[in-house]
């Protein structure tokens, strides 16, 4: 099997919360988007929360997380896995993205999101003894992976509500778009 590789962190220097999730599935490798199995619900969900079309094009999405101040990443730079499934990604070969360079360029960031059991487990691993347990808050969320079917998406949305801020869900609550 051949190793794959994360795409760049989607963030700019206003980003006050990061999503990470453990590695690209194959059809996003082959898209060179994040999320972009058609059932994985992340920018369903997103858009509900934020208030853009999930159908719009995946530059208007990336505007749309960035105008929320949210960032999104993986924690994995590179894996052996066969398939998509984050069970198949193999132990021995994880090598974890630089968060170190990454927080330091991302400093308003204080609110860490899990998207999934491995993403917290891979960050757990390989990322948070060396930076330190430093003032960030961490949590896991369901994962919007078509392989975590069993969960409705009515239960994962209420789950995701809580990446808003409160300056965000004010707007949510008035029912505002997040965009500008």
């Amino acid at each position: 099997m051949a190793r794959i590789h994360s795409f760049e962190p989607i963030a700019d220097r206003n980003a006050e919360v990061l999503i990470l999730g453990s590695m690209p599935g194959t059809r996003s490798l082959a898209a060179g988007e994040y999320y972009a199995h058609p059932y994985n619900v992340f920018w369903r969900i997103l858009s509900e929360l934020l208030h853009f079309d999930a159908a719009s094009s995946y530059e208007a999405r990336v505007r749309a997380l960035k105008s929320a101040r949210i960032a999104l990443w993986d924690v994995l730079h590179s894996c052996v896995r066969a398939g998509s499934l984050d069970a198949m990604i193999e132990n021995g070969t994880q090598s974890a993205n630089d968060f170190r360079r990454f927080f330091g360029g991302h400093s308003k960031i204080r609110n860490v999101f899990f998207n999934g059991a491995k993403a917290e487990a891979c960050y757990r691993r390989h990322v948070l003894r060396e930076i330190g347990p430093g003032t960030l808050s961490y949590a896991r969320l369901p994962s919007t992976s078509p392989a975590n079917a069993s969960m409705s998406f009515a239960h994962k949305l209420r789950a995701w509500r809580t990446i808003l801020g409160p300056p965000m869900q004010r707007a949510v609550q008035q029912r505002r778009p997040i965009l500008g």
